[in-house]
């Protein structure tokens, strides 16, 4: 009991419920007022009557007369008098104040200002000097508790030096500066305070006044906006002039309480403590818990009673206390702790026990079940009945050397903290075998050591691990090895070669696959899928890891020594198997593999490498043996090297504007007149000087910057010809289109927009197309040119003659004109084959009204007999070679004028 009090002191908790109890009696005690005080409410209706606050200081010197006229006694105004207001106002209260003849008491209150240092200072606030000449100060500060509530109120205190009374003692006539705070009794209720409404005095009302006479009067603000208003105990809040007036009525009434004596609660807890030394086990446990109670009742019936008598608050709190510590003691002396705790754990044990998923299994020391949860009869198929009492060997599976024993995994429990976990075959009651984890364990029971073990079936986890291997090995779709079992598989066998031989890995890719795809769907190119790897599992034999790659690329890595042939003829054989149709569900599909070979040592040492290696000679079987195979060079890599060595440096080239464009004229042949240029890229590399576009553009039409490169082109070429058109020189300009441009974009839009941004008239922009074009995808190709065509540029079929199909595009597609290419003209003198079909095509495009051109003009007897065959325009050496701006609008535009033709010597 002591260490229980001590510990209620010093926490504060006893601070707390002391309050709480002596709040609590307030509650049930009510009282009355005396009557003699009378509030002056500053209330809502008079502020919705007067207006809003504060009010003119007149207005308090008008009431001060009407509550003389009224015969009040004594008058308290709990409003701030401490600042001036408008002089005529404050004029008129001090003549109000002087009339009362020293009779009115006023505020005076401390307020915190401004932090300095550790401490807050305290500014003091007395009414102004001509009010405080004409009345009697009063202090209004009342001290809040640190759970919010007032309770306390002084007598009076020291305000700089001078003793000032509390308005509430002032109105109650008795103050003394020596008398300490007192309890405020909460028990005269708040509703018997005769109240008024200020407004109500003021206008005279004759009933209000009446109820005025002989009274004390205290005035002040109850509304809420007005925001005067304190916690009080019990959950009521009270303005600041009502909590003046009850401590007013506690005073008048001899209600001032204050607390009993700390001997008075010593001397209870004495008594208590005596009483229950007595009979602690003489009485039964129940009679000393009567005997408490009826203490703790009779302790508060007579501290009800002392504080309705007598101005005195008895502190129970310390005598609840110690009752209620002594009622606790009594419950736990009453408790048989270890068997409850017994009786605990093993109820704990049998519930946990009993709804365990898992099995539950527990031996005695002669491993002998005792107990078998249902989890276990779940997955043994035994009944508890038929467990009880058996030994646990009977669910574990194998004979001899291979059965799994108890007594092997209960030797490790003993030393784990944990336990030991194991797993072994089990058996149930059917005869089925399956493999079980168990978590065995082991502790000291009171028949001696005891087991006990955690079973779960495992089988499902089991098949599933070996779904997920098998899952993470091979393709899901083919059910071949995938990328990385294939490269476990090279890492084995390279080790292998290192002592039996080579390792040939052939890389495989379908031709065409994605038509399949394209045009019947992915359904049936997964069954082409499936149908290749079937047949590439049987052509390659047993001792071959087979796997799938990605998409439509497929792996075949084997041992040099298990090959009957050479791997050309391996690879080869591989590749002519599919030769034979290949059924794909109810269609039966011809499809041809290219194939890519690498052999180990010689072109890798690592699964990588050849990897690496076989996909690059894949990439040379489809750019020049579709259908066959190509075995890996080191040339092939360098190739590649210095491919991306130069898309590297035409990137580069791109950003520092290394690119200009020469111009080679284009001429009328009769005439010899200028009619227009070609625009040709050219790279003036830093190093290499001026590169032919032999050189780097077949690597940029296969790149990702030949989009980047063709549109500079155009723009380039666009803004030249809108300069010489400026100039007065309406030059046509070609350009020739890359496929990127027809690939990636809206090229018509593009066009359009290029013209718009430069200005060029489009009849002089001419763009010419080659077959590699058109081959792409006809339809939109079509759409685009007579979208180009209706905005005035001129379309050119470039290099005719050359294609598989050419004579067919002139007629599918919307074209201004065609360009023989220069192998027919180069040898237009000597060969009657190369002179029939260039007459043939200019006779071909005058019946379908082109245009047409005749490239690689070298002398001027070809460029006659092309006169002579009906070719009005041509372009070569002859006329010129591509040049640079300056040297074009030199040596042409300067002397368009000009009718003679230039000699070919001249030209060069």
């Amino acid at each position: 009991m002591l260490i229980a009090l001590a510990t209620v002191l010093s926490s504060g908790w006893h601070g707390a419920f002391r309050n709480v109890l002596a709040d609590l009696r307030f509650g049930w005690e009510k009282r009355q007022a005396s009557g003699e005080i009378v509030m002056v409410a500053i209330d809502a209706p008079s502020i919705e009557k007067i207006g809003i606050w504060p009010w003119p200081r007149r207005l308090h010197a008008e009431l001060l007369r009407k509550l003389e006229e009224a015969g009040a006694r004594d008058i308290a105004l709990d409003v701030d008098f401490s600042t001036p207001s408008d002089p005529a106002s404050d004029q008129q209260f001090v003549e109000a104040l002087r009339s009362s003849g020293g009779s009115v008491v006023l505020p005076s209150f401390t307020q915190p200002g401004a932090v300095s240092g550790n401490s807050t200072a305290l500014y003091i606030n007395r009414p102004l000097k001509p009010f405080s000449d004409h009345s009697w100060p009063a202090l209004v500060n009342v001290a809040v508790e640190p759970d919010g509530l007032v309770r306390y109120y002084p007598f009076g205190d020291r305000l700089g030096g001078e003793f000032i009374p509390s308005m509430g003692a002032m109105l109650a006539g008795q103050f003394a500066e020596e008398d300490a705070p007192f309890l405020i009794d909460f028990g005269i209720r708040a509703v018997s305070i005769p109240r008024v409404s200020y407004v109500d005095v003021l206008r005279g009302d004759t009933a209000t006044l009446a109820r005025l006479r002989d009274k004390k009067v205290i005035v002040g603000g109850t509304a809420l906006e007005l925001g005067d208003r304190f916690s009080v105990p019990n959950g009521r809040v009270v303005s600041g002039p009502m909590l003046q007036t009850l401590a007013a009525e506690s005073v008048m009434q001899n209600r001032s309480l204050r607390w009993t004596s700390d001997l008075v609660s010593a001397a209870g807890l004495c008594l208590v403590a005596l009483i229950m030394g007595l009979s602690w086990r003489r009485l039964a446990a129940g009679t000393r818990v009567i005997v408490l109670v009826g203490m703790s009742a009779a302790i508060e019936a007579g501290a009800i009673l002392l504080q309705a008598r007598w101005p005195l608050i008895l502190d129970t709190s310390l005598f609840h206390t110690a009752i209620a510590v002594y009622i606790a003691a009594i419950a736990l002396d009453e408790i048989d702790f270890r068997g409850l705790l017994g009786r605990i754990a093993e109820s704990r044990f049998q519930r946990i026990a009993m709804s365990l998923g898992d099995g539950l299994v527990c031996t005695d020391r002669n491993h002998l079940i005792t107990v078998w949860n249902p989890g276990a009869a779940a997955i043994f198929g035994y009944e508890p009945s038929e467990m009880i009492g058996k030994p646990f060997d009977l669910i574990c599976a194998g004979e001899g050397a291979n059965a799994f024993s108890i007594r092997d995994a209960a030797r490790p429990a003993l030393l784990l903290p944990g336990g030991s976990v194991v797993e072994f075959e089990g058996k149930r009651k059917n005869g089925e075998v399956f493999p079980v984890e168990a978590c065995f364990s082991g502790w000291q029971g009171t028949d001696g050591f005891q087991h006990g073990a955690v079973l779960r079936d495992i089988s499902v986890r089991k098949r599933e691990a070996e779904r997920i291997r098998y899952l993470a090995e091979h393709d899901s779709l083919t059910g071949l090895a995938n990328r990385d079992k294939l490269r476990a598989g090279l890492d084995a066998m390279i080790a292998a070669a290192e002592r039996s031989g080579e390792v040939v890995l052939l890389v495989l890719g379908l031709d065409g696959f994605q038509q399949i795809n394209d045009m019947l769907g992915h359904a049936c190119g997964d069954l082409v899928l499936r149908g290749v790897a079937e047949r590439l599992d049987a052509e390659s034999g047993g001792a071959a890891l087979v796997a799938r790659l990605s998409g439509d690329e497929f792996a075949i890595a084997v041992q040099r020594s298990a090959l009957r042939e050479t791997i050309p003829q391996f690879a080869q054989r591989i590749a002519d198997a599919f030769d034979k149709p290949l059924l794909a569900g109810s269609r039966q599909h011809r499809v041809k593999v290219s194939v890519g070979a690498a052999i180990c040592p010689e072109d890798g040492r690592t699964a990588d490498e050849l990897l690496s290696n076989s996909h690059l000679a894949l990439c040379r079987a489809k750019a020049t043996r579709r259908g066959g195979h190509v075995i890996f060079e080191s040339s092939i890599r360098q190739e590649l090297e210095a491919r991306l060595t130069l898309e590297a440096e035409l990137a580069r080239a791109a950003e520092r504007r290394e690119f200009e464009l020469f111009y080679q004229p284009q001429v009328r042949l009769t005439d010899g007149s200028l009619i227009g240029a070609e625009a040709l890229i050219r790279w003036r590399h830093p190093e290499r000087g001026l590169i032919s576009p032999a050189e780097f553009m077949p690597v940029v039409n296969t790149s990702a910057i030949s989009e980047r490169i063709a549109a500079w082109v155009l723009q380039t070429a666009c803004r030249q010809a809108r300069a010489w058109e400026l100039a007065g020189h309406h030059v046509r300009v070609g350009v020739n289109l890359s496929p990127s441009q027809l690939q990636s974009g809206d090229l018509a839009a593009s066009v359009a927009e290029m013209l718009d941004a430069t200005g060029l008239s489009p009849s002089l922009l001419e763009l010419e197309v080659t077959e590699n074009i058109l081959l792409l995808d006809e339809q939109r190709v079509l759409d685009t040119f007579q979208r180009i065509q209706e905005s005035g540029v001129r379309i050119v079929f470039d290099d005719f003659g050359t294609g598989y199909a050419s004579l067919s595009y002139l007629k599918k597609f919307p074209l201004d004109g065609l360009k023989i290419d220069r192998s027919f003209v180069f040898g237009l003198l000597g060969d009657s084959d190369d002179a029939a079909i260039v007459g043939s095509t200019i006779s071909l495009s005058k019946q379908l009204g082109l245009a047409v051109i005749a490239e690689g003009i070298e002398n001027e007897a070809v460029a006659e007999l092309l006169v002579r065959m009906g070719c009005e325009e041509g372009q070569g050496y002859f006329f010129g070679r591509p040049m640079q701006v300056h040297a074009f609008e030199n040596q042409f535009l300067a002397a368009e004028g000009s009718t003679d033709r230039p000699a070919a010597g001249q030209a060069a």
